[in-house]
C-alpha cells in the first residue's frame, strides 16, 4: 500500500520532476577555524576624547588588539567616566580636551563624543598633528564634512570612521572575503534591515541604562537616516565597490514617539551607485524577545547567487551570531562565523604607522558620510495615523 510520502512522488516522477526530487542542491555546513593569536606588529599611542556612546569601548578593544596603548581619557558624563574608570584602571583622566589633543605623544585620538559635536573634535586633532577614529556618524552636517576633508588636505592625517556593523562583524568581513573569490559574481545590490532597540539590559551597544538627552534631538545625534543608517550606506558602497552614488528617495517617521517632536523611529532609503543599488530599513522597534539589540540582516544580491548575514541573532534557532548563509550554482551553504578574524584594528594602527589606507577607504569612509546626510536632509516626512 502506498503511503502519502510514495504516493507523492509517484506522481512527482509521472510529472517529469522526479529527477528535481532525487537530487537537491548540496546543503553544507561549515565552521570557520579558529584564529591563531598574533603579536601585534606596531605600537601606538593613543586617547579617548569624548565617551558619549557605549561604542568606545568596541573602539578600544579594536585599536588594542592592533598593538594600540590607551594611555588617557576625558569625557563629559559623569556616569560614563565611572564606568570607564572601572573598566580600564590606571589610565589618566584628564579634565579638558585640551589635555589630550594638545599632548604631542598622542598620535591617534578616539571619540564617541556627542555626534555633531565628533568632526569638530577630530579637525582639532588633526591639526595637532593627530590621526583620528570616530565612532559613527563620523559627521552630521555638509559643512562639517567640507571642513573635514579641507583639514585632510592640508595636514595628510587620517579620519577614520568606525563603521562597525561591517568592520567589526565576523559575518559581515567574511561575507567581503568571498565576494572578492567570486562566489556570487558581480554584486547588483545590497538590502540591509537594521532594527535596534532604545532601552537595553547591558553591554556596549549604547542604551543600557536610559537613554541621554542628546539621544532625542536629531540636530545632536544626526537623524535616523545619518546616524545608524551611516553603517548600511557604508555596507552598500563596499559590497557593491561604488566609488559614487545617489540617494533615490529617502524618508523618515516619528511613530511611537510622539513626545519627543525631534526623533525618529523609523526610517529608509534607496540608493543608487555606479556598481549597484541598494536598500536599507532602521527602526528603533526591537522587541525584548528578541534577547539581543536588534536582528540585523544583510542580504547581497550577486549575478551568479546570493548571501545573507544574520549577524547577530539565528530567531527562534540559536542566540549565536555571525551567521552567513550562501547560495550559488553549485551549493547552499551554512558557514558559522564565529571564529572569523576582525582585521580592522590591526590595519588601521598599521595605517597610522605606514602612512596608508589598508583598514579604510577614507573617501569611501566620508562618501557615507556625505549620502548619510543627504538622505536625511532630503527625507520625506512621513506621518503614519
Amino acid at each position: 500500500m502506498d503511503t502519502p510520502d510514495s504516493a507523492r512522488r509517484s506522481l512527482l516522477m509521472a510529472a517529469g520532476l522526479g529527477t528535481l526530487m532525487a537530487s537537491p542542491a548540496a546543503a553544507l555546513a561549515e565552521t570557520l577555524a579558529p584564529q591563531p593569536d598574533e603579536t601585534p606588529k606596531y605600537h601606538v599611542r593613543f586617547a579617548v576624547c569624548g565617551m558619549s556612546h557605549d561604542h568606545i569601548h568596541g573602539m578600544i578593544g579594536a585599536m588594542q588588539r592592533g598593538g594600540g596603548e590607551l594611555v588617557a581619557a576625558w569625557g563629559l558624563e559623569p556616569d560614563k567616566l565611572a564606568v570607564f574608570a572601572k573598566r580600564y584602571p590606571g589610565v589618566k583622566l584628564v579634565k579638558t580636551q585640551d589635555e589630550i589633543l594638545d599632548d604631542p605623544s598622542v598620535q591617534l585620538v578616539l571619540t564617541s563624543h556627542i555626534a555633531n559635536e565628533r568632526a569638530g573634535i577630530g579637525v582639532r586633532a588633526m591639526k595637532n598633528g593627530k590621526d583620528v577614529l570616530s565612532d559613527k556618524p563620523g559627521v552630521t552636517t555638509l559643512e562639517d564634512l567640507a571642513l573635514v576633508r579641507q583639514t585632510i588636505r592640508e595636514t595628510g592625517r587620517i579620519y577614520g570612521i568606525l563603521y562597525s556593523e561591517r568592520l567589526e562583524v565576523k559575518a559581515a568581513v567574511h561575507a567581503g572575503e568571498l565576494i572578492k573569490q567570486g562566489a556570487i559574481g558581480k554584486v547588483i545590490q545590497t538590502i540591509n534591515i537594521a532594527p535596534h532597540q532604545i532601552y537595553q539590559s547591558g553591554g556596549d551597544a549604547g542604551g543600557s541604562g536610559g537613554r541621554p538627552d542628546w539621544f532625542w534631538n536629531d540636530a545632536q545625534f544626526g537623524g535616523i537616516l545619518c546616524d545608524i543608517g551611516s553603517h548600511q550606506i557604508d555596507q552598500f558602497l563596499y559590497y557593491t565597490g561604488s566609488r559614487s552614488a545617489e540617494i533615490v528617495a529617502s524618508q523618515v517617521a516619528n511613530i511611537r514617539h510622539p513626545d519627543r517632536p525631534h526623533f525618529q523611529d523609523f526610517g529608509d532609503m534607496t540608493l543608487r551607485g555606479d556598481h549597484g543599488f541598494g536598500y536599507v530599513r532602521l527602526d528603533w522597534f526591537t522587541p525584548k524577545g528578541l534577547g539581543t539589540w536588534g536582528d540585523g540582516r544583510l542580504f547581497i544580491l550577486g549575478t551568479d547567487g546570493y548571501m545573507e548575514a544574520r549577524k547577530y541573532t539565528n530567531v527562534a534557532v540559536s542566540s549565536q551570531g555571525n551567521n552567513l548563509f550562501v547560495v550559488n550554482g553549485d551549493s547552499a551553504r551554512y558557514i558559522d562565523c564565529s571564529n572569523g578574524p576582525l582585521p580592522f584594528g590591526p590595519q588601521f594602527i598599521a595605517d597610522i604607522v605606514n602612512r596608508t589606507h589598508t583598514a579604510q577607504d577614507q573617501d569611501m569612509a566620508l562618501l557615507a558620510a556625505e549620502l548619510a546626510i543627504t538622505a536625511q536632509k532630503t527625507a520625506k516626512r512621513a506621518v503614519i495615523a
